[in-house]
């Protein structure tokens, strides 16, 4: 489980394609620092194995054919940036909310407005998934925990970004029509199922 707290920004170092999937090589030092093999990270929200790993350099990742084609991760080239979180201990503090690393749909930045030192991004969501979103509510994008400021019925969804998380993510780098992975809340989804158990 992830809290969507981003702990730092890796950098594609090497991609491989392979018959049954890609493989990421990803540098970072705050996250690649006391990995073990078979650890779970989040890769811009998308939970991932560790296969290979040089302590406080790097760490390698495998995608399987589903993962590629249900990501954007199989569309990034070396240098470009993405967001990483480790998988959150037992004993650890949580800040953000619950993050399975369960990519739902790919959304997209619709818009991009500063005002004073913060920012509000707008998203669009793919069609159906907005019934699990709400105001004031908690909504993952590309990994990063946020708070829903506004709602569209749409389905576009608002979120106002501080600075110390446009500077520590990379939303920094997000343009209009840019692709985000998207997790909606997994407590929506249960409560989903339970009414529509209850009312049958």
């Amino acid at each position: 489980m992830f809290t969507g707290i981003v702990e730092e920004t890796g950098v594609i170092d090497a991609r491989t394609r392979t018959e049954d999937g890609l493989r990421l090589r990803i540098g970072a030092d705050e996250v690649a620092t006391g990995l073990e093999h078979g650890q779970s990270i989040s890769v811009s929200g998308v939970c991932l194995t560790v296969e290979r790993y040089e302590e406080g350099a790097w760490f390698e990742v495998f995608l399987a054919s589903e993962t590629v084609e249900r990501t954007y991760l199989g569309d990034l080239e070396e240098g470009d940036a993405v967001n990483l979180e480790r998988a959150m201990p037992a004993e650890g503090r949580f800040d953000g909310h619950v993050v399975q690393g369960h990519v739902d749909a790919v959304a997209t930045v619709s818009n991009i407005e500063s005002v004073e030192e913060d920012w509000f991004f707008e998203f669009e969501l793919p069609p159906g998934y907005e019934r699990y979103v709400v105001e004031k509510g908690s909504i993952t994008l590309d990994g990063i925990s946020l708070t829903v400021a506004n709602l569209t019925e749409s389905g576009r969804v608002t979120v106002a970004i501080i600075p110390t998380t446009y500077e520590l993510t990379t939303l920094s780098a997000k343009e209009p029509g840019d692709p985000v992975h998207l997790e909606v809340d997994v407590l929506a989804k249960y409560v989903e199922r339970l009414l529509e158990e209850r009312f049958e």
